[in-house]
């Protein structure tokens, strides 16, 4: 017993010296925004596309992120047991957290599982890097991702989580 709370004290020393010389620094120390939300479809406020990201209606996020995200679907592949990838570029209009409103672009990647017929989803979930040097106005120079998982029900609505780093 006694090895064992002098281990967890020296690991806890440790720990304490590395994030005090800033080699393992908390993601906020860095600049690192931890971001959340919710998202769904809204073609009211999220009316105006901008050209080449005309694949579905603009999704409204809020939260963290406060504006509409356009996806532009470049490849898609259907398995016959239900599955459904799909990838290609998304441009997010709005502001981070209330801040300067600007935009991004990512390269996503979908993957979900429907019903053979493909009416009814089963689950799904996407992840969206953000690409290099695509932020502009208040998103200059951002980097990061952000992680979406869909909430089946009757309308399916999103939940959106992830990290970004501005400037």
């Amino acid at each position: 017993m006694r090895t064992t709370i002098r281990r967890l004290a020296m690991f806890g020393m440790l720990m304490g010296g590395l994030l005090g010389t800033g080699l393992m620094a908390p993601a906020s120390a860095a600049g690192t925004t931890q971001i959340g939300g919710d998202a769904g479809y809204d073609t009211t406020v999220c009316d105006s596309p901008p050209a080449g990201f005309t694949s579905y209606p603009g999704l409204r996020l809020t939260g963290s992120l406060e504006g509409c995200l356009y996806t532009g679907v470049v490849d898609t592949k259907f398995t016959p047991s239900g599955g459904w990838i799909e990838s290609g570029h998304e441009m997010f209009v709005g502001s981070l957290n209330g801040g300067a409103t600007g935009t991004f672009t990512t390269n996503y990647r979908f993957q979900g599982k429907y019903e053979a017929d493909f009416t009814v989803e089963i689950h799904g979930r996407c992840q969206h890097p953000i690409a290099a040097g695509s932020g502009t106005g208040g998103f200059e120079g951002a980097t990061g991702r952000l992680d979406f998982k869909d909430i089946i029900g009757d309308t399916v609505t999103y939940v959106y989580r992830g990290h970004i780093e501005v400037g």
